[in-house]
């Protein structure tokens, strides 16, 4: 029994790029290939077919009554194949591994993975979340989302994501009650971040309020579950207050803020740049955080 020589798929798109636009260099640039392989695509098919497909002309490519048969059949069956394909993705992404500053991780980040899975539900990102910058080293992941400037550093891609301004907050039961006295109030502490409240106080013109004593927390989410509970005032990174702010157990006590020079940024090896997955989370994450911004705003 004879068995039929199907032709190869890229020979058919090739076919149907060239008769669609009845041009080898109008098919080669839309299927980014070269001219030369079109063309040679193109006789393959009328090789295996034993039929001429295109009569070439001073004006251009002109299709013969076999092209023309061809090619309305190749485009419905390309349209079929795009639909039967549509609701099938096919992994287009490697699955990264992010490590990343605990307190964004809760704050910013997770807010967000709705959005991501919507937006890009091939992809799939495994987050390790961690308090110690010792551990957001970027050789240990794909990626990093952890605190640093945001200027050139040898051997990686640094991405700014969010500016670190810091504000003071407060239980919004306490504020209810009227101004709060620095001096007075407990100051709770984030030990990761210990020298936030002396530097916040001198730019508020505090500098004479102390900084010793007050309950220290391992993490900034602590010390906001601190301030809700109205154990002292808190020192936190306005960018990440939102969804604090909005479930309405702090406010912010004061109106001076503190711009430091530090990001959240997201950073990774040089050899990673160009990697489709990377990059289109990369992109997808700037994007989103700059809208979630100008939402706020």
């Amino acid at each position: 029994m004879s068995t039929r020589r199907l032709p190869p798929l890229h020979a058919v798109r090739a076919f149907e790029a060239a008769a669609r636009h009845l041009s080898i260099t109008h098919a080669a640039r839309e299927l980014n290939v070269t001219p030369g392989a079109v063309s040679r695509h193109v006789r393959t098919l009328e090789e295996t077919l034993k039929a001429s497909l295109f009569v070439r002309r001073a004006s251009g490519l002109e299709l013969t009554p076999v092209g023309r048969s061809l090619a309305d059949g190749t485009r419905e069956a390309l349209d079929r194949l795009e639909e039967a394909t549509a609701g099938v993705r096919l992994r287009h992404y490697r699955q990264l591994s992010i490590g990343v500053y605990g307190h964004f991780l809760s704050r910013a980040l997770l807010p967000l993975l709705p959005r991501l899975r919507r937006d890009l539900p091939e992809l799939e990102v495994d987050f390790h979340a961690s308090t110690n910058p010792l551990d957001l080293l970027p050789s240990r992941f794909d990626a990093v989302i952890a605190v640093s400037g945001t200027g050139r550093q040898s051997g990686l891609v640094v991405r700014p994501l969010m500016p670190i301004t810091t504000v003071a907050v407060a239980a919004t039961a306490r504020l209810r009650k009227g101004a709060v006295d620095f001096a007075r109030m407990p100051l709770l502490h984030t030990r990761p971040r210990s020298e936030d409240w002396r530097r916040w106080l001198d730019q508020a013109g505090f500098h004479a309020v102390p900084v010793r004593g007050g309950s220290s927390f391992e993490s900034a989410s602590q010390t906001l579950e601190a301030v809700v509970a109205d154990l002292g005032l808190g020192i936190a990174i306005e960018g990440l207050l939102g969804p604090d702010l909005k479930a309405g157990g702090i406010a912010i006590a004061h109106p001076a803020r503190r711009p430091t020079r530090r990001h959240f940024t997201l950073q990774y090896d040089v050899r990673f740049d160009g990697d489709p997955s990377l990059v289109a989370f990369a992109d997808w994450l700037c994007r989103a955080l700059d809208a979630d911004r100008h939402y706020s705003g």
